[in-house]
């Protein structure tokens, strides 16, 4: 029974972290304006995601674009794109595998094979995890490395946005929800030992017939 709610818990820690990657991926909230030093224009902010580039204005108005050219986009936004894609499809694919896998469904019969499908699906959820907390800290270091340069403008300086911390969470709830699956998916040892006795029992009439 406490396997069962373990899988229940981490099944929900994968659709959460799940959401948050997604987030991470349509939101273009990874760099956002920063207004120090002499950057006292507040008119308006820029925002930039893995696929768009937005302006908001101080009325609420917000002008978003496309990229246009993959070429034109910095290395760490490059490989933020491919880490979270993967890591969608990763998370998405082991909350299916676990459901085929978990006690509480029964998707499979075979118990002998259940603990070792579950593994399977967390070892995909602590890939997932990683890939995604990759890529949001390559971002962040890129943004951290540009806002202490003094050779750049400070109207050119981006803070991080708030898919960044998103990607955090989201990345730790997998690497936890993928970490409990492997600790507690383990092939069950009794079935040996129980193929022992049978074996010891059965023998013991051979043994009698022999002595009479």
């Amino acid at each position: 029974m406490g396997s069962v709610g373990v899988q229940i818990v981490c099944v929900a820690l994968c659709v959460f972290g799940l959401i948050g990657v997604i987030v991470c991926c349509a939101v273009p909230l990874w760099k956002v304006s920063s207004f120090t030093g002499s950057n006292i224009v507040t008119a308006q902010s820029t925002q930039e995601g893995l696929w768009t580039s937005c302006v908001v204005q101080s009325t609420g108005q917000q002008q978003c674009k496309n990229y246009d050219s993959l070429l034109v986009l910095p290395s760490d936004l490059q490989a933020a794109r491919a880490m979270t894609i993967i890591s969608c499809m990763l998370s998405s694919l082991s909350l299916l595998i676990l459901f085929c896998g978990a006690d509480f469904t029964t998707c499979i019969e075979n118990e002998d094979a259940k603990p070792k499908i579950s593994l399977v699906a967390g070892v995909g959820m602590l890939l997932a995890g990683l890939l995604v907390i990759i890529a949001v800290s390559w971002s962040a270091n890129s943004v951290v490395t540009d806002f202490n340069n003094p050779l750049v403008q400070a109207s050119n300086k981006k803070e991080l946005g708030a898919c960044i911390f998103v990607g955090w969470g989201a990345g730790v709830l997998l690497l936890l929800a993928g970490g409990l699956i492997c600790c507690f998916s383990r092939p069950k040892s009794g079935s040996s030992g129980g193929a022992a006795k049978y074996y010891s029992n059965s023998s013991a009439p051979s043994a009698n017939k022999n002595y009479v």
